[in-house]
């Protein structure tokens, strides 16, 4: 893996320590596991896993979890969740905007990932050569705001989404039966930031 920046190495080891992040988690989490089906034999990825706050969650409905992250500290954080988590984790220390994963997952998810992405169409389109046939999205992320979400904007690309357009970069990619709505509301001393999730089907 080429040498990349890790925009977190200052915050893994203290971002589960906001209850705020933990409750958009769980509510992000239980949308995704009302929306679609899962099975025991289900192979996922977590793109964006961070510190396996979103696998952690649904690590006891699923097979595997392939963990994708290119922020070593944050994987760092993951792997001493490992031995207590009911389901195979696979950690993945890549950039799946311009690295290739060689396998097929059941589902992809991702929370609050892909404003860090600059090229949104070519990500759901890479997310649908991952895919098997008839698998399934859900990503969770920022509707459009004002910028302020971030102290920091250093690798943000995106200030959140508008939610058609956003479903229609999906659509573009080649999803269908897709779906978004708003699912939780970030808090922060100095406004709220509503989050959707999209889900949809090869």
């Amino acid at each position: 893996m080429k040498n990349t920046q890790d925009y977190f190495i200052n915050k893994s080891n203290t971002y589960e320590n906001d209850s705020k992040i933990v409750d958009n988690v769980k509510n992000i989490a239980d949308a995704i596991l009302k929306e679609f089906s899962y099975h025991k034999n289900m192979q996922i990825m977590d793109f964006g896993s961070g510190t396996g706050f979103l696998t952690s969650h649904l690590a006891s409905h699923v097979k595997k979890i392939t963990a994708v992250d290119i922020s070593r500290s944050m994987n760092e954080v993951l792997e001493t969740k490992i031995d207590d988590l009911p389901c195979e984790i696979e950690i993945l220390e890549l950039d799946l905007s311009t690295e290739i994963i060689d396998k097929n997952f059941d589902a992809i998810i991702s929370s609050m990932t892909v404003h860090h992405i600059e090229d949104t169409l070519e990500l759901f389109k890479k997310f649908h050569s991952l895919l098997e046939t008839d698998g399934t999205i859900a990503i969770a992320d920022l509707e459009t705001e004002d910028g302020s979400f971030h102290k920091d904007d250093t690798g943000v690309f995106h200030f959140g989404f508008d939610k058609d357009l956003f479903l229609q970069i999906a659509e573009q990619a080649g999803f269908s039966n897709l779906k978004i709505e708003t699912v939780s509301v970030a808090i922060k001393p100095y406004g709220e930031y509503p989050i959707f999730l999209l889900t949809g089907k090869k």
